[in-house]
């Protein structure tokens, strides 16, 4: 019998091999298997895989809004196997039913960049897993201990879920070897023994294993357990749980057959380096004496590969090349003073070809040179080797036809403490903003909103991260963040005012008596009082009570602190001694759980993510009366245990519920012990600006701190969305001897203050003035004008002065930052992302919102000099009323008594017209604004009670006043020849228009 034809119609047959019709879309949401795509801003797209096509749609501890961003058009097609997504600002491209995201299947385009955003690194049976490549919870990634592979080690493995997951692909059913290569020397304990970790697989046959200890921290040792895998894809996990010693640092593991050595550096697994970006020279595979590292500035990604020698070889896998042809490789390398001592140009073979390398001014500049390479269609090798005489340079980047460089724009740090200003800035951590223009926000580790951890899903794949392809919009980028994670806190008006901070033993009387009066007789005003840890009876350090010998009425001393128009704050270290007198019940309120810590004795400490634990921290304040807390410590341990969660972040949050906000460190926790320093965790810095005033530490009182403050602060604020960052105005740490002006005791012996050398001071003080915060703070030294010489003095209470009287224009920048995410002081190239110029003077100035450019004196003597660079328009001298225009550099010099600041033709800078004692006490019914003669602009005052619009407009100004009874104003008008006027218009209730022509 004949079968019947099957007739398919022609435009189905069609459909089968032309690609789909873009189309618009009637959700933010598309679909393609086991992958989800949001589209959430025309520069931002979250990318989730879920194995189990489970998506997540929960709010996480880092991003809690995916709901309040403003629909955007997008068009979505397939097209030769790729699902596109494009919108005004990006295209992403991801091969459909490829699986998990990874560098050879997920692609975005920006701003001419193309870019592969994810990194998945599967280790197959018999291949290198580098401990720093995988999944890590609590963890930090050192190299200080040598005979490591890789770019370094985990360390530490000391709190409870401390951990790493690595991705294992079993070739073949059956018995398996899971090999751990670690080091166990004298932990941070003191003890030098055994240790465990436990081990499970997929989520589930957890098992302890022992790490017999090694020699020292620089012997490395392999120790195993034996599984039973279907082949596949598994989740292998080594954390510390809570009946594990830890204190162990793991170099890499590995799953093995059995019989099967463990794998040398070459067998590395990797993920690939797609065609047409630019790729990290560390993630490749390395085989010789050259080794990953990152001291020098400028390199990209996490590091380099340090001065190739003879006999080295690196390797990356290269995947997508369209056709068999002879492409363009770029090499990103520096080439300075070789270990042979010469200076030289230098010689690699790429491929077997010979590139000649010129050399550069040093090993911190870098430069590219590009080769013309022959490569296969699809995936294959590229190699690059050193002659047996050695090259001598070091590598940073791959481009295979690209040129872009992920060069990190700012960056972060947990901590400035210890920093000296003698050696170069201080290294900082990359965050949101590439000059290329993209960035991943990787939150596939991030517990629910609550602190809760996600679901574990065994074996199955789960990714969830938010791709930013922003290219030179970096305001459109902050925005998205603070949308997407929360903007960063508007603290209380008061709180950008002037504070007082000192490491010295104080009493309630010597605030009272002495130095509160002494600012009121000195004119200086005050804001917030900062008392530091010597407040405490039973320890200094870590008692919980008020010392009522110092403070007889502790609730009385608070009530005249109120009284005197400031607010006040306690220094907390977290832990407490198995003597104090409010141990026993707090350790009852933890039901016993409280340990001991390690590096102080009989102190024990905290597990902020045990319910128990951090009721019985809490329930420690509630007998000492301030309006927040100053939370800081060095060295005592406490930490949270929560998967998922920031420990910083975590105990930040609790303490914003006291007191409004948190002031403290952030971004990481020192519960790793001597690692930790001033790394960040994986979970990254985003939840930390909600409710963070981010302390940064204790720095060296030096020219160079000084001037490192500059650029910091700016990198900081544009890598994170922090806004709120606060210095040790001064510096924290001594190192001039001078003797200062107060005396103290010190185990008995009588000691002096120290102080600065007045150019240092009132240097400083300047910049503090233009600061988030200018918190004047020192460890037992001189911070207060009346201690330093005349012209010192007054150049101080100018500066503190010029500032109480910014405290309204700042309040409003700092509202504008917490909706618009873009930080109150930041570098020029928010503003002027166009200008080359923006880039190049991070470190020397910075803009004060966005009409106010600021470029500090660092250098000592009595008259100082800066070269500044104008960004585009007219800018006039805030104190000489000189006048630059835009595009343009010009040395400016300036004694104590001024600096060099400029407001922006067309910006409006608003200050009170009066010097005040303080915020709180003094209402702004006299306010002052600068404007520059000829411009048209506008300011909107944000004050709690409503806003005040201010515009210019023609000559003419207009005040739109909303619930404000009555002020008085008037108007500074900069003229372009220098000179300037004033123009009052007092009495004015809900609307005044001034004529300033």
């Amino acid at each position: 019998m004949r079968k019947r034809a099957t007739v398919v119609p022609l435009l189905a047959l069609l459909g089968l091999v032309l690609p789909t019709p873009a189309a618009a879309q009637p959700t933010n949401t598309v679909v393609s298997g086991q992958a989800r795509f949001q589209v959430l801003s025309p520069t931002l797209v979250r990318s989730e895989y879920a194995g189990d096509r489970r998506f997540e749609n929960a709010p996480t501890y880092n991003v809690v809004n995916r709901t309040g961003f403003p629909r955007t058009p997008y068009l979505t097609r397939v097209e030769d196997g790729w699902l596109i997504i494009t919108t005004s600002a990006l295209t992403l491209r991801y091969r459909v039913d490829s699986g998990p995201f990874r560098a050879d299947n997920l692609e975005l385009t920006t701003n001419g960049t193309t870019a592969s955003p994810w990194r998945r690194v599967v280790c197959a049976t018999g291949q290198l897993c580098e401990a720093e490549d995988q999944q890590r919870e609590g963890m930090l990634v050192a190299r200080e201990h040598p005979g490591h592979t890789g770019a370094g080690f985990v360390a530490g493995f000391s709190y409870a879920n401390n951990g790493i997951t690595a991705t294992v692909r079993a070739a073949a059913p059956g018995k398996h070897r899971i090999a751990v290569k670690y080091a166990n020397g004298r932990g941070g304990d003191g003890r030098h023994e055994n240790r465990t970790l436990s081990l499970s697989v997929d989520g589930r046959f957890s098992r302890q294993i022992t790490l017999p200890a090694t020699a020292d921290w620089r012997d490395w040792k392999p120790a195993e357990a034996e599984v039973d895998l279907p082949a596949g894809e598994h989740r292998v996990s080594l954390t510390k749980n809570l009946t594990d010693s830890g204190n162990v640092n793991v170099d890499s593991l590995a799953l093995l057959g059995l019989g099967q050595p463990y794998p040398a550096t070459p067998d590395r697994a990797l993920d690939d380096c797609r065609f047409g970006t630019t790729c990290e020279a560390e993630n490749g595979a390395l085989t010789g004496a050259a080794a990953i590292a990152d001291e020098h500035a400028g390199h990209t990604g996490t590091g380099f590969v340090a001065e190739l020698v003879g006999g080295t070889k690196l390797s990356q896998r290269v995947s997508g090349v369209p056709a068999a042809g002879t492409y363009t490789v770029n090499l990103r390398y520096a080439n300075g003073v070789g270990g042979d001592g010469r200076h030289e140009p230098r010689t690699v073979l790429l491929n077997g070809q010979a590139i000649t390398l010129p050399t550069t001014a040093n090993w911190a500049t870098w430069a590219t040179t590009a080769a013309r390479i022959p490569l296969p269609a699809g995936t294959s090798d590229l190699a690059v080797t050193c002659p047996d005489t050695g090259c001598h340079v070091n590598l940073d980047t791959i481009g295979v036809d690209a040129t872009q460089q992920h060069l990190a724009l700012g960056g972060y740090r947990r901590s400035l403490d210890g920093y000296t200003g003698n050696s170069g800035a201080p290294q900082l951590y990359p965050g949101l903003l590439y000059r290329d223009g993209w960035y991943l926000l990787d939150d596939t580790g991030s517990a629910y909103a609550n602190g809760t951890p996600r679901p574990d899903r065994g074996a199955q794949p789960y990714q969830d991260g938010y791709v930013f392809g922003y290219g030179q919009d970096h305001k459109a980028a902050l925005g998205d963040l603070a949308r997407l994670t929360g903007g960063p806190k508007l603290l209380p008006r008061w709180a950008y005012g002037v504070w007082y901070s000192e490491y010295i033993d104080r009493t309630a009387a010597d605030y009272r008596d002495r130095i509160l009066p002494a600012f009121r007789q000195h004119g200086v005003p005050l804001d917030v009082l900062v008392v530091d840890t010597d407040f405490k009876a039973h320890n200094t350090w870590n008692g919980w009570r008020v010392d009522t010998n110092k403070f007889p009425d502790p609730q009385g001393f608070l009530d005249w602190v109120h009284g005197e128009g400031l607010h006040s704050t306690l220094n907390i270290h977290p832990s407490i001694q198995g003597t104090d007198p409010d141990f026993p019940r707090a350790q009852a309120t933890a039901k016993g759980k409280l340990a001991k810590g390690q590096g102080c004795t009989d102190c024990y400490v905290f597990d902020w993510g045990d319910p128990d634990q951090l009721r019985a921290y809490i329930e420690l304040h509630q007998k000492m009366p301030t309006d927040f807390w100053w939370l800081d410590w060095c060295c005592d341990g406490s930490g949270s245990s929560l998967r998922g969660v920031t420990p910083d972040s975590w105990i930040n949050e609790q303490y914003a519920k006291l007191g409004g906000f948190a002031f403290s460190r952030g971004f990481g926790s020192l519960q790793a012990g001597g690692y930790s320093g001033s790394g960040p965790l994986p979970t990254g810095p985003w939840a930390e600006k909600r409710t963070t005033l981010h302390f940064t530490g204790d720095t060296s009182s030096t020219w160079g701190a000084l001037k490192a403050t500059i650029g910091y602060t700016s990198a900081e604020g544009v890598s994170t969305g922090m806004s709120a960052i606060s210095h040790d105005i001064g510096g924290h740490n001594d190192t001039t001897g001078l003797r200062g002006s107060e005396t103290y005791l010190d185990n008995g012996q009588l000691r002096y203050t120290t102080k600065l050398p007045d150019d240092l001071y009132a240097r400083w003080v300047q910049l503090g003035a233009f600061q988030p915060i200018t918190r004047l703070h020192s460890n037992h030294g001189d911070r207060l004008p009346w201690q330093y010489g005349p012209a010192a003095q007054a150049s101080a209470t100018k500066f503190l002065n010029l500032r109480e009287r910014l405290v309204p224009y700042l309040y409003t920048l700092a509202e504008q930052a917490s909706r618009t995410g873009v930080p109150v002081v930041r570098p020029a190239f928010i503003d002027h992302p166009g200008s080359p110029e923006a880039y190049s003077t991070v470190d020397t100035q910075f803009l004060l919102g966005p009409d106010v450019l600021v470029a500090p004196i660092t250098t000592p003597g009595d008259t100082g000099e800066t070269r500044v660079w104008f960004p585009p328009g007219q800018w006039t001298d805030y104190f000489t009323g000189r006048v630059y225009q835009g595009n343009t550099w010009a040395t400016v010099s300036a004694g104590w008594d001024t600096m060099p600041v400029f407001l922006r033709a067309g910006g409006m800078l608003v200050e009170r017209t009066n010097n005040v004692t303080n915020d709180v006490q003094n209402p702004t019914d006299a306010l002052t604004v600068h404007v520059t003669a000829g411009a048209t602009g506008e300011f909107t005052l944000y004050e709690d009670k409503g806003r005040t619009r201010i515009t210019q407009h023609k000559g003419v100004i207009t005040v739109q006043q909303s619930k404000v009874s009555k002020r008085d104003w008037t108007v500074v008008v900069h003229n372009a020849d220098g000179a300037s006027r004033v123009v009052r218009a007092p009495g004015v209730r809900q609307l005044a228009v001034i004529d300033i022509r």
